[in-house]
C-alpha cells in the first residue's frame, strides 16, 4: 500500500487543479499524514464524476489513480488533467482486466441509476472495493444481488452519502440523540429543482429507474431517516403530473410522500423536477427543532435549531466523504450514519413502497428493520 508520502513529489505537479488551496498549505496537510491512501478509479465521467475528481485533489487519504469510460477523448482529458497513466485506463468492455492491476483499491461508480447493479457486480468480482453512487439501484431487489455479489468477492460496497459526514447535519443528531429536541414529533423534508433537458438520462426511465423520486427524492427519504433516527413502518404517497410529455410513463415529475414511524413520529417530505427553491429539512421535537436551509445541495448549508445558529465550517462534501470513506476501507472505521450497501437497500425498500402506495392509492406497510 503506497502512503501519501510517498507520492508528494508525484502530485506536486498537478498541484495548479486546486483553486482553493494554495500549494505550500496543500504539501504541508499531506506531509502531517504518512498511513494508507486509498487509490480510486471513477468509473462514468460525467458532471458529478468532475466535482469529485476536483475534490479528491484535496483528500489526504484518498487519490484518483484511474479512469473508465466509454468515449475516448474524455480518458485523454482526464490523464492530462489529472496524471492518469494509461495502465490505469479502462472502457466498460475491458475493465474487468482491472483485476490484474494492483495500483487501484476502488472503483467509484457514477454511471446512470440503471447501470450501477451489473458494474458494481462485475467490480465486485474484480476483487476491487466499490463506492456506487446513490440510488444504489433502481429497486431493491438488484440492491439485495449487488450487496450479495460483494460479500461474496469479499470486498466493501460503500454508497455515496456526502450528506452523512456534512458537520452540520451531524451536529443535529447528536443534538437529537442528546435530547436536545425532546421527544421527535415531525420530519419535513421537501427536495426539488426544475430540470432542464428532455432528452438527458434522467428523464430516461430505462437508465434513471424513475424520475424525480430517483436523483432528488432519495435525500428525502434517507434524511428523514437520519434526522429522527428511525425507520418508517408505512408509506402513504401521491403523484402528480403536470407535462406527460417531457415526464413519460414511468419517470415522475411530482411525488408527495408522508411515513409513519414506530414512536408516533410523521414525516411529510416532497420529491419533485417541476419546481425550484425546494432544498429543506425540519425537524420537530417536544423540546427544540432543528431546520437546514440548503440541506442537502453542496454547500454551504445553512442551519438553525432553537439554540441558535448552527456555525461549522463548509469543507467540500466530496472531499470530507472520500476521505472518511479511506478510513472505513483502509481503517475499519465506523461513520456515524453508515454508508454501506445495507443502508441503500433500507432507501431503495423505501422507494418501492413509494411507488407502489402511488399506483395503488393505498398505504403501504414496511417491514421493520
Amino acid at each position: 500500500m503506497n502512503t501519501r508520502r510517498d507520492f508528494l513529489q508525484k502530485m506536486a505537479a498537478s498541484a495548479m487543479v486546486l483553486p482553493l488551496m494554495p500549494l505550500a498549505g496543500w504539501a504541508k496537510d499531506l506531509d502531517r499524514y504518512d498511513g494508507p491512501v486509498l487509490r480510486v478509479a471513477l468509473m462514468g465521467l460525467g458532471g458529478y464524476a468532475n466535482r469529485v475528481a476536483d475534490a479528491m485533489q484535496a483528500c489526504t487519504k484518498a487519490k484518483l489513480v484511474g479512469v473508465i469510460s466509454g468515449t475516448p477523448a474524455k480518458i485523454k482529458d482526464w490523464q492530462s488533467r489529472f496524471s492518469i497513466p494509461d495502465k490505469n485506463c479502462y472502457n466498460y468492455d475491458n475493465f474487468d482486466q482491472i483485476k490484474n492491476n494492483k495500483d487501484i483499491d476502488v472503483v467509484y461508480v457514477t454511471t446512470p441509476n440503471a447501470l450501477h447493479h451489473d458494474q458494481v457486480i462485475r467490480a465486485a468480482a474484480a476483487g476491487k472495493h466499490v463506492i456506487c453512487e446513490k440510488p444504489m439501484a433502481v429497486n431493491a431487489k438488484e440492491g439485495q444481488e449487488m450487496i450479495d455479489a460483494c460479500k461474496k468477492a469479499k470486498v466493501k460496497l460503500l454508497v455515496g452519502y456526502r450528506m452523512h459526514f456534512e458537520p452540520k447535519t451531524l451536529e443535529i443528531i447528536r443534538m437529537r440523540k442528546n435530547g436536545d429536541f425532546g421527544k421527535i414529533m415531525f420530519f419535513q423534508g421537501q427536495c426539488g429543482f426544475t430540470i432542464g433537458d428532455p432528452t438527458q438520462w434522467r428523464l430516461n426511465k430505462q437508465l434513471a429507474g424513475g424520475g424525480a423520486m430517483m436523483d432528488i427524492g432519495i435525500y428525502a427519504i434517507n434524511g428523514a431517516r437520519y434526522m429522527t433516527g428511525e425507520e418508517p413502518v408505512w408509506v402513504t404517497a401521491q403523484e402528480t403530473k403536470t407535462d406527460p410529455v417531457k415526464f413519460k410513463e414511468g419517470v415522475d415529475e411530482t411525488i408527495q410522500f408522508q411515513f409513519g414511524f414506530p414512536s408516533g413520529a410523521v414525516a411529510s417530505c416532497l420529491s419533485t423536477y417541476n419546481m425550484n427553491n425546494l432544498d429543506r429539512f425540519f425537524l420537530d421535537g417536544q423540546k427544540g427543532f432543528a431546520s437546514l436551509q440548503p440541506s442537502t445541495g453542496y454547500g454551504p448549508i445553512r442551519g438553525y435549531t432553537n439554540k441558535g445558529e448552527l456555525t461549522q465550517p463548509h469543507v467540500t462534501h466530496q472531499t470530507v466523504q472520500m476521505d472518511e470513506m479511506a478510513g472505513i476501507i483502509l481503517e475499519g472505521k465506523q461513520p456515524i450514519i453508515p454508508v454501506d450497501g445495507e443502508e441503500a437497500l433500507k432507501d431503495l425498500k423505501i422507494i418501492d413502497a413509494i411507488y407502489l402506495a402511488v399506483k395503488t392509492g393505498q398505504k403501504v406497510a414496511l417491514q421493520p428493520v
